[in-house]
């Protein structure tokens, strides 16, 4: 795939995301992906597949969230199979707490999926908001 493909991949992966169609969003992930948040905090590590990404990343997270997080997408990059997403986020917890992060998702792509992601956020926002590792 080329790099304009590359990035259509990531537009409809956050596309399905906005509209709530999680099986598509899903189904633009490998299933061994490899997904790493940045930094220390309970968010932060690095998650193998689809099934540890979900139980121990998003599962935690939207659980503590009213109604997940609205992501904008800002830019896109792309070079080879590399695709650069620079997102906001915007969230609020249960509690009325809100989670506004800004992101950079460096994003491979193989084979028409996202194969690879390296999250950059900020991680003392993280951890004010959903406490210390």
């Amino acid at each position: 795939m080329g790099i304009a493909e590359n990035k259509q991949v990531v537009m409809a992966f956050y596309a399905a995301a906005a509209r709530g169609d999680m099986d598509h969003c899903f189904s633009l992930l490998a299933d061994d992906i490899r997904w790493t948040n940045i930094g220390t905090t309970k968010l932060s590590g690095t998650y193998h597949g689809k099934q540890a990404l979900v139980e121990q990343l998003l599962g935690p997270l939207f659980a503590q969230l009213k109604n997940g997080i609205t992501t904008t997408v800002e830019n896109l990059i792309a070079e080879d199979d590399l695709v650069v997403a620079q997102t906001v986020g915007s969230a609020e917890t249960h509690a009325g707490v809100p989670y506004n992060n800004a992101y950079c998702q460096v994003m491979r792509i193989s084979d028409g999926q996202i194969a690879e992601v390296k999250e950059y956020f900020d991680t003392q926002l993280a951890a004010r908001v959903f406490g210390p590792h």
